[in-house]
């Protein structure tokens, strides 16, 4: 953890703007409470100028120049781990084990950047493949947008959600505005200095760090923007959506993920994964396991594994090498698990471990006798909560896991392949994950949800990079 709260300032166009400055927002670590530095608020004046600083640059880097940036900034990043993942274990509260994670998660977003870069991302199409053709060819390239990319994330990945962001921006040409989430601005603010010493023209990444509700209006709406892209809440996503009017809108949005355990399954394996996706980053993912779908015949089993293994999940001291969950992002979000599961156990569910609350810290949490009406999973709780539903045949588990709003990803646990099919095919979710946690990816394959999780558009950095492109056509004469 640093020892001295850093004072950083917003990064428009090459210089460091407003550090110091009285108005400014204070980043306190979830689990001390001290303050671990401050950044400016930023004024509409400065989010302005920093569009039209962007909208007035044209990146002409070549591929090569665009790898090499990008292959020097995965390598200062290997090379700087531990600071990276104490300064996210010291701003979000997530323990040491899952920063550092974080950290090798970053360097390999950077890595599989490089590696599209280099790609001929064009297609050729003969044109004499008809009785109405002709002796062309017509050819595909995808060209940088002409206006600047508005880029928002959120706390739980303080550094991998910017570099999602940022990477397929500076592999595509492109020039960003980036506001990170003001809970956790510091990890995007090392993360651009690390691209601006691997030689990052400063015109191509500015960060803006203050409060939405003065900035993200402009920030949307500003005749620079071409597209914007976001990841958060649903309805944050949907205000966004009504606010963008004619501009171009990837949404990545909350997830209800469901582990679905039938009566096949290894059950050792399945606790495994069920609690793993529970509490890994403390539960705040979008792909974290929300609900435990365990076929009836197997129900009482699985249940004993989750609740033993859960009390042996070790909480705690964020900054403690052996911890395996810190805190939350703060004390309001541990209230509000608190009366979700007070709420669920009011209506009948049982309370088997956890619940217990201190300041920002929130226990893993098992309950079982969870009604699929419940506000507790049919919201998306975003804790480490691990509730517990049973059903009785395919036909339920697939009917409960599409009941919510949400459609990210999920989690099946059979050898049945006709089960396995029957899921790929009728679960209404971006992705399905067999024996694995529903969050299983590569930084590099595609990543997004459906209904109120996205709008299909994909993540993943070759989905963001096309997404972050026009295509441009255009033929000759081939004989």
């Amino acid at each position: 953890m640093p020892n001295e709260p850093r004072i950083e300032g917003l990064r428009i166009g090459g210089q460091v703007v407003g550090a110091g400055r009285a108005e400014c927002i204070a980043v306190h670590n979830p689990h001390t409470r001290e303050l671990v530095g401050t950044v400016p608020k930023a004024t509409l004046a400065e989010v302005r100028e920093a569009y039209a600083i962007a909208r007035s640059y044209r990146a002409r880097l070549t591929r090569f120049e665009r790898a090499n940036i990008l292959n020097k900034g995965a390598a200062a990043v290997r090379a700087r781990v531990p600071e990276i993942a104490a300064l996210i274990t010291a701003e979000s509260g997530l323990c040491l084990k899952d920063s550092t994670y974080e950290a090798g998660r970053v360097a390999d977003v950077l890595m599989f950047g490089a590696h599209e870069v280099l790609k001929d991302d064009g297609q050729t199409f003969s044109c004499d493949i008809t009785p109405h053709g002709r002796q062309r060819r017509v050819y595909t390239q995808r060209d940088p947008l002409l206006g600047v990319i508005t880029a928002i994330t959120p706390f739980n990945h303080p550094m991998n959600q910017v570099a999602h962001k940022v990477v397929p921006s500076i592999a595509t040409n492109n020039r960003m505005v980036l506001k990170p989430s003001e809970k956790v601005p510091l990890s995007a603010l090392l993360f651009a200095d690390i691209l601006f010493e691997a030689g990052l023209p400063p015109e191509m990444l500015a960060v803006i760090t203050g409060d939405p509700r003065e900035i993200a209006d402009e920030m949307l709406t500003n005749p620079a923007v071409d597209l914007i892209t976001f990841t958060g809440g649903v309805q944050i996503g949907k205000y966004i959506a009504d606010k963008a009017g004619y501009r171009r809108i990837v949404l990545e949005l909350g997830g209800n993920d469901p582990i679905i355990v039938m009566d096949d399954a290894d059950l050792d394996e399945a606790s495994s994964l069920a609690v793993q996706g529970s509490y890994k980053n403390s539960g705040q993912r979008c792909t974290a396991v929300k609900r435990m779908l365990v076929h009836e015949k197997v129900a009482a089993a699985f249940t004993e594994a989750v609740v033993a293994k859960t009390k042996a999940w070790r909480h705690g001291d964020p900054a403690d090498p052996a911890t395996e969950m810190g805190t939350v992002i703060d004390e309001t979000a541990a209230r509000l698990f608190q009366s979700r599961v007070d709420e669920a156990v009011s209506q009948g569910a049982r309370l088997l471990a956890g619940h217990t609350r201190d300041g920002a810290s929130y226990a893993p949490t098992v309950l079982d006798r969870v009604r699929p009406d419940m506000t507790l999973v049919r919201e998306e709780t975003f804790g480490p909560v691990s509730p517990i539903i049973t059903f009785g045949s395919i036909d339920e588990a697939i009917a409960i896991a599409n009941g919510t709003a949400y459609g990210l990803s999920s989690a099946v646990c059979t050898n049945r392949m006709d089960d396995i099919t029957r899921f790929v095919n009728e679960l209404e979710m971006g992705t399905v994950n067999v024996r694995e946690v529903p969050g299983y990816r590569l930084e590099l394959t595609p990543f997004g949800g459906i209904k109120d999780s996205g709008l299909g558009y994909k993540e993943g950095v070759q989905e963001a990079m096309k997404s972050f492109t026009n295509t441009k056509t255009y033929s000759l004469p081939w004989r």
